[in-house]
């Protein structure tokens, strides 16, 4: 590997780099294929890119980050022999005297795997069926399974930590003290592979391992193109993915974890939240355990209790016996962790099912199709309380799908400055505890603030 660098400035003008792990084999076909994709695929590969090596960052603004990198390019060299990278005007924190960081390197052509090369199999080479739910399901996992993420000689031990990206010191202390507790019981973390609540887990599980002398600890982060680069992903994160769409990424978390811990957040952890809640609740499912955990620090139960509330008015009392929520006790969050999962280990064997993919949860392909936040699609959501809870929940998930949209995605901002806020209207009583729940997210200030201030995204009619 080859870098030029001025030292004057914070980027480094020219490096080559060649694959160590994912796409270090292909064929001459292979190649072809992946340089034939669109110029457009080509551009989303270069942003997220750029996020990669933005890694560290607790910039979470895409749009001023390819601004600020705006001669920022990244090219694919074919060779007889595989393929490399060309990287002009990289951030210079992406390597240490000239020298690219390993991590980021990895990461780098898992962006290139799973934009080009898994857009080539889906658009051109015709390899997935995404028309319906078992194809859809197929896709992600053969998707996963090409990134080596599924592991199928391991004993269940993988949680997956859902939380905010922008949370306070206090509450990313705690995660950071749950993670070291898992850790230390020999679990491993996943996340959606940025700051926050998808950090500390990973920083203290690493520690965790360290003192139990376990070397292969995993910590695997699981994103999309459309938040990855306002979410680049933190240093800890040693294996990455990163789904076409926030519906296979959410369906990735489920099919992968043994056992879930949710963290204080926002409106993208209460739609990670009841996109789950609408999986646990349908019943067919009615067999399946999946350990849920909602777990913050003392004194901030603010988020949970809001949560908790708005769930039991919109979805009914029985959806709480789907989750336990712990206050504290990091030490009680990961013995809880690691006895669900005891349990996850007992039925699948019995069950014969897969410990590294749960092939049996079902998930209704209202969850699997990806939801476009449009003003059309977010004003014909259906909001009553005559739906069966399952698909109620469903449903609000898409409402704060647009909400995070709005709040932090390109195309959401972009929808909000052309059209205005979006419009949500449904049965009053929903909308009554929706807008409670957003207005103590708010209060709690845990919506991305401009100035000090949050400029609502949506209208509730």
């Amino acid at each position: 590997m080859v870098a030029l660098m001025d030292v004057n400035m914070d980027r480094v003008r020219k490096t080559t780099v060649r694959p160590t792990k994912s796409l270090d084999l292909l064929s001459h076909r292979e190649i072809a294929g992946l340089m034939a994709s669109d110029e457009e695929v080509f551009q989303l590969f270069r942003q997220c890119a750029l996020a990669v090596l933005n890694t560290g960052s607790e910039q979470d603004d895409a749009a001023r980050l390819l601004e600020e990198y705006k001669d920022f390019d990244i090219r694919v060299v074919p060779q007889s022999r595989g393929l490399k990278l060309e990287v002009f005007n990289a951030p210079a924190n992406a390597f240490v005297d000239g020298v690219m960081i390993r991590g980021i390197q990895d990461h780098l052509f898992s962006v290139l795997r799973d934009i080009v090369f898994t857009d080539h199999k889906i658009t051109r080479g015709s390899k997935f069926d995404l028309q319906n739910s078992a194809g859809i399901t197929d896709a992600v996992f053969r998707i996963v399974r090409n990134a080596d993420v599924v592991r199928p000689n391991e004993a269940p031990k993988l949680v997956v930590c859902w939380g905010g990206h922008s949370i306070g010191r206090e509450e990313y202390d705690y995660s950071k003290l749950v993670g070291y507790q898992m850790g230390l019981r020999g679990l491993n973390i996943g996340t959606g592979c940025g700051i926050g609540a998808m950090k500390g887990p990973m920083k203290g599980a690493a520690v965790g391992h360290a003192k139990q002398q376990i070397s292969d600890g995993r910590y695997i982060g699981i994103s999309e193109p459309g938040i990855i680069a306002s979410e680049s992903p933190n240093p800890i994160v040693n294996e990455l993915i990163i789904l076409p769409d926030i519906e296979k990424r959410l369906e990735v978390f489920v099919r992968l974890a043994h056992c879930i811990i949710v963290f204080p957040g926002g409106a993208g952890t209460a739609e990670e939240v009841l996109y789950l809640l609408g999986i646990l609740m349908h019943p067919n499912n009615a067999e399946i355990s999946l350990p849920l955990i909602f777990a913050a620090p003392e004194g901030r139960e603010e988020y949970f209790q809001s949560l908790d509330a708005f769930i039991r008015k919109t979805l009914g009392e029985e959806a709480s016996q789907y989750y336990q929520i712990i206050t504290g006790q990091p030490d009680k969050v990961a013995r809880e962790a690691k006895q669900g999962i005891a349990r996850v280990q007992r039925y699948r064997r019995k069950t014969q099912e897969a410990y590294c993919y749960n092939w049996q949860l079902h998930i209704d392909a209202k969850l699997q199709i990806p939801f476009i936040p449009s003003h059309e699609n977010m004003a014909n959501l259906t909001l009553n309380g005559s739906l069966p809870p399952y698909q109620l929940a469903a449903q609000l998930r898409c409402a704060f799908s647009g909400i995070v949209a709005g709040n932090v995605k390109a195309f959401g901002i972009q929808q909000i400055i052309e059209n205005g806020p979006y419009k949500i209207s449904g049965e009053e009583s929903l909308m009554t505890a929706l807008d409670e729940l957003l207005a103590g997210f708010v209060a709690q200030r845990r919506m991305k603030l401009g100035a000090g201030e949050y400029t609502p995204c949506y209208e509730l009619v």
